[in-house]
């Protein structure tokens, strides 16, 4: 190109104004209106039921069966209250998650509505959140998984997988092997296609559900009042530090978000999925709590594994409870590693298809209609981490990425109740503003009362997945080459808005 084309204050190239950096960061992808359908290969066979099982199937899981262990002893008897405010908080965040997933009924979740409202960079910097919280925390329930099934074989047959192929190397063992095999199992039955998951995963849930409320009713009849005695030993700072702990047992709400492209009549389907399983799940939590706080002095729970295995067998003084919570938890980690896989893998698809990631994570196989190869890389990358490297020092990580992802969303129904207030919405947030602020201001408290190297290790990553998209999603962006191209017939301006 010749400089005399090159010049000009408005950078004009043959008529046509090059959009600025700002612009190119900030580019907003439209968001479809009233009739229109979003594109996509993948087919839709997720009804209301098996959505909201999604939802419970992604969030009951390692959360209760390991949580209060590390909350009781940080809230004592009060981390009842913990859980009532992390499910306040997470409730007030799913609720704008509602009314975005019947505006905005695409695959890709808070980062789809990221892009529609706040624009392309913000975007980026959501997916960081939820490739970190999906990655992390499907290599994490994986090597929990492995415990469980050591002890239920201990309790079943007498014997356990060799601690060499039990744990991963810095534990003193070979690989996690079981955690290798619940990983392979997964992206099997994801592969062969979502309809067959959907219905295993239903199956999965509606058990662990039976388990936990079998849980309540045997750990009730160890009732012991004087057990709640001291019931905040550690005042109202224990309580809010107990519930940033428990937060990480709500980060599974964001699954259903991730199915908006394989959902049946999505605009009413998802909202009321995402409040009924959020129900579901506050309720199953602050069961559970108050049976096993009541049978157990709160003391005792620091440090205890398997812990409700452990108090329902000295409630009824017998091994079998135990073994029947124990197989609860083999179900119940096998559900949530499966919508674990299912939601990366349906980000990064999305992104994939806006040009923000590589084409192979978009493509779709025409027999299950279901991107097989996307499924197989983001598997093995996770397969590596639940075998060879122990992850629980990144539990908190999980949580703060929900947290983020979760100020967007609220974030992001303001910004589209202002920018298109006609846009068909099947579902709005009540005491709209009050509400959206009301979650902003709750994860950013609990954000605060993170340890600090979760949060300077959560903006390392986000900076990481930032500079990968200067280099290859800015150039890539299909939104952008839309654009451009418009702007190269003389149709709108660069940025997006009316000229």
């Amino acid at each position: 190109m010749t400089p005399a084309l090159m010049s000009g204050k408005d950078n004009d190239v043959w008529g046509m104004t090059m959009p600025t950096l700002r612009q190119q960061l900030f580019r907003v992808k439209p968001v479809p209106q009233q009739g229109e359908s979003p594109e996509s290969d993948l087919k839709r066979t997720i009804g209301l039921f098996s959505l909201t099982m999604i939802g419970v199937g992604s969030t009951i899981g390692t959360g209760i069966f390991f949580i209060l262990s590390e909350s009781v002893p940080v809230a004592g008897p009060a981390v009842i209250w913990s859980f009532v405010i992390a499910g306040l908080v997470a409730g007030l965040a799913v609720i704008c998650y509602a009314e975005l997933a019947g505006s905005v009924p695409v695959s890709g979740s808070s980062y789809s509505y990221a892009y529609a409202t706040l624009g392309e960079l913000p975007a980026m910097g959501v997916a960081a959140c939820l490739l970190l919280e999906y990655g992390v925390a499907g290599a994490a329930v994986a090597v929990g998984w492995s415990q469980y099934v050591n002890q239920l074989l201990f309790n079943l047959f007498g014997f356990e997988i060799p601690h060499a192929l039990a744990y991963a190397p810095e534990e003193g063992g070979i690989v996690n092997l079981p955690a290798i095999l619940l990983l392979a199992m997964c992206c099997f039955l994801l592969v062969r296609g979502t309809g067959e998951s959907v219905v295993i995963n239903t199956v999965m849930v509606c058990t662990k559900i039976g388990v936990l409320l079998f849980f309540v009713c045997v750990g009730v009849t160890g009732w012991n009042v004087d057990n709640f005695a001291d019931f905040a030993p550690f005042g109202f700072s224990g309580v809010v530090a107990g519930s940033g702990l428990i937060f990480f047992s709500y980060v599974g709400m964001d699954a259903v978000a991730t199915a908006g492209d394989e959902t049946k009549n999505p605009k009413k389907t998802m909202p009321r999925a995402l409040i009924a399983a959020l129900i579901i799940v506050t309720t199953v939590y602050v069961l559970v709590a108050v049976a096993a706080l009541s049978a157990q002095p709160w003391q005792e729970f620091e440090g205890q594994t398997a812990g409700l295995s452990a108090i329902l067998e000295n409630i009824v003084g017998a091994q079998w409870p135990g073994t029947i919570v124990a197989a609860g938890a083999v179900i119940s980690i096998f559900s949530v590693t499966l919508v674990s896989i299912y939601g990366q893998t349906r980000i990064l698809f999305t992104m994939s298809r806006d040009g923000m990631m590589p084409k192979l994570f978009g493509e779709v196989n025409p027999r299950t209609l279901t991107p097989v190869k996307g499924t197989i890389v983001v598997t093995v990358v996770i397969a590596i981490l639940a075998g060879f490297i122990p992850l629980n020092f990144l539990a908190e990580m999980t949580s703060i990425g929900t947290l983020v992802a979760f100020v967007v969303v609220s974030l992001a129904v303001i910004i589209l109740r202002v920018r298109e207030p006609n846009l068909e919405r099947g579902f709005k947030v009540p005491f709209y503003p009050v509400l959206p602020v009301l979650a902003i201001i709750g994860c950013l408290w609990i954000i605060s009362n993170l340890q600090i190297i979760t949060i300077v290790v959560f903006l390392i990553w986000t900076a990481v997945i930032l500079g990968l998209y200067f280099i290859f999603g800015r150039k890539s962006s299909v939104l952008g080459k839309q654009r451009a191209e418009q702007e190269r017939i003389g149709g709108t301006d660069p940025a997006g808005g009316k000229q």
